[in-house]
């Protein structure tokens, strides 16, 4: 299905998130009943990041204010079948980095309750969010969450951080464990288990990812991570299947029930869960967090449906104050 064609079908009963994905079609009501945010989409000149946000707002979750070179974004709408005629636009330089610096201003002034990103690199984005100028920085390291819906499995699944963070140290695994906290919080996981995932379930001083697991949850332990319950080191298997934990003899509260799974690097992180989109046909959607705002950072391959869930998490993960349209 192309951009227009979803878009012709917005208004309509048809979801963007499908019947397959039960726990993202639920994210997407919950933002729904919440109310659209100002989203600032920086650059969006090209057909699927353009119809995206129009997508969402016409799913009623955001309030999309497009920032880039006019002439291109007309001319894309043009091309698609796309009305903008509406739709606040914020002419730039056709240059990806001015346009970033431009949608990353409007959030710093409050103009915008939320960053997306539309037809540039990600670095381009998060440089000019984390740019002084821009104002965005919080007290947290930021990093990426992905919210997974696999078929097959009773709930949504966090991973972190897949996207930001190529080799995280302990303090910024603690920054990455609490931006997950506050997510799985925010979409009704009133406790959230958190998986600190290594080859090992056992400790072990020649892998470092052991011993960082172990700190963490110590530090857990002592109020410095709050919010959730933390176990780990904890090997894939018996984090996500409660018959292997007790094949080891491994008592926890999270292993065989875990709602975040703290992967111990990018790399790993990243081929997670492309696994479970491409192989078991899971769905996701993702936030950049720790900064003043939520960023919606997607990349060129996600579906439009992730796209539209990502912007459901990003309007639950606004606050109350700022869900309202207009609010910002």
């Amino acid at each position: 299905m192309t951009i227009s064609e979803l878009a012709l079908c917005a208004g309509s009963a048809q979801s963007p998130v499908d019947n397959a994905h039960p726990h993202l079609r639920a994210l997407v009501q919950a933002a729904q009943a919440r109310g659209p945010v100002r989203v600032a989409v920086a650059y969006p000149c090209d057909a699927s990041s353009l119809g995206a946000a129009l997508l969402a707002h016409q799913a009623g979750l955001i309030t999309p204010v497009l920032v880039g070179p006019a002439a291109r974004i007309q001319a894309v709408a043009d091309a698609e079948g796309l009305d903008i005629s509406n739709i606040e636009l914020h002419d730039t330089l056709d240059n990806p980095r001015t346009a970033a610096a431009k949608a990353a201003a409007l959030c710093g002034e409050g103009r915008a309750a939320v960053l997306m990103k539309g037809s540039l690199h990600s670095d381009d984005l998060l440089g000019a969010a984390v740019s002084r100028d821009a104002g965005l920085r919080g007290s947290r390291r930021a990093s990426h969450v992905f919210v997974m819906d696999v078929p097959g499995y009773s709930r949504p699944l966090l991973l972190t951080d897949c996207v930001v963070n190529i080799a995280p140290t302990l303090a910024e695994k603690r920054d990455i464990a609490q931006n997950a906290i506050d997510l799985a919080r925010a979409i009704g996981i009133e406790l959230p288990h958190v998986a600190i995932l290594s080859a090992v379930e056992t400790v072990n001083l020649a892998m470092p990812g052991t011993l960082d697991a172990a700190a963490l949850c110590k530090m857990a332990e002592r109020g410095q991570i709050s919010g959730g319950v933390l176990d780990g080191p904890l090997a894939l298997d018996n984090a996500i299947s409660a018959e292997s934990a007790r094949n080891k003899g491994i008592v926890s509260a999270v292993a065989g029930r875990p709602d975040v799974l703290l992967m111990p690097g990018l790399e790993t992180g990243n081929v997670a869960y492309k696994l479970l989109v491409y192989l078991a046909g899971a769905q996701c959607a993702g936030l950049v967090l720790g900064m003043r705002v939520p960023i919606v950072l997607t990349s060129r391959s996600d579906s439009v449906a992730s796209r539209i869930a990502s912007c459901a998490l990003a309007v639950l993960m606004c606050p109350a104050a700022h869900a309202k349209e207009g609010a910002a």
